[in-house]
């Protein structure tokens, strides 16, 4: 999972804005592959985030010059619990037992979900950068685009026509997925879980943030962030 560095307008980002959405946008996708995964008592499923160069990134805009870190970037590799998608699913159903189908079925929403929080995180540090208001009216699905998306949204169609035949109903589900993955990043647990893997993904100075290391920072924060809530109760 990875942000899309081709901007979508005609305004370039500065550097330093577009770290900090990436990095908020990684966390968004590792956050949901522990915590949402673990909350639908899903197996944990392996993943990492690397620091590289942005030259190096496939489809880097040319508005994005030198900055003083090595044209730095985070991408999230791994983290599918579907590791590739079948030829098609539609097509051999009937070999399936309806068990393995509705297994196919937790698994790929999941997915979906975690790929969808990623540029959702980082709509919503947008917004409260800019003091704006965060919810599902003011955003959508294709909205996502202006947030790095647009790779992200073009894994979650081949996910979704490998496994809903009508497109009707395969824009029903995108819509459904879309509000769990906005109301796992919005809620306040998650949310500071994601700021906190944020910020340890702008304060490292390695290439690579082991899968055990994202897992403690967002882990501790959960903990951290549960118990201030219930020192506040009376």
């Amino acid at each position: 999972m990875k942000r899309n560095y081709q901007i979508e307008d005609s305004i370039p980002l500065v550097q330093e804005e577009l770290i900090a959405r990436t990095a908020y946008h990684e966390a968004g996708h590792a956050a949901a592959i522990h915590l949402s995964n673990r909350l639908k008592n899903l197996p944990p499923v392996f993943f990492q985030i690397t620091m590289g160069n942005l030259c190096s990134a496939e489809g880097a805009s040319h508005h994005v010059m030198e900055r003083s870190k090595s044209n730095w970037l985070a991408t999230v590799e791994g983290g599918h619990l579907i590791g590739s998608l079948p030829v098609s699913v539609l097509e051999s159903s009937r070999y399936f037992s309806d068990h393995q189908l509705h297994a196919y079925q937790v698994a790929y929403e999941a997915d979906i979900i975690n790929i969808l929080a990623g540029p959702l995180a980082e709509a919503k540090h947008v917004a409260q950068l800019d003091d704006e208001c965060f919810n599902a009216r003011l955003i959508n699905v294709e909205a996502l685009k202006y947030y790095g998306g647009s790779s992200d949204l073009e894994r979650v169609t081949e996910y979704l026509e490998g496994f809903i035949g009508d497109k009707d109903k395969r824009q029903e589900k995108l819509n459904s997925l879309f509000l769990e993955a906005f109301k796992f990043v919005d809620h306040p647990y998650h949310w500071y879980a994601i700021s906190q893997l944020a910020d340890h993904i702008l304060e490292n100075d390695k290439s690579l943030i082991s899968c055990e290391d994202a897992i403690d920072v967002l882990d501790e924060a959960m903990i951290k962030i549960q118990t201030l809530y219930f020192r506040q109760i009376p």
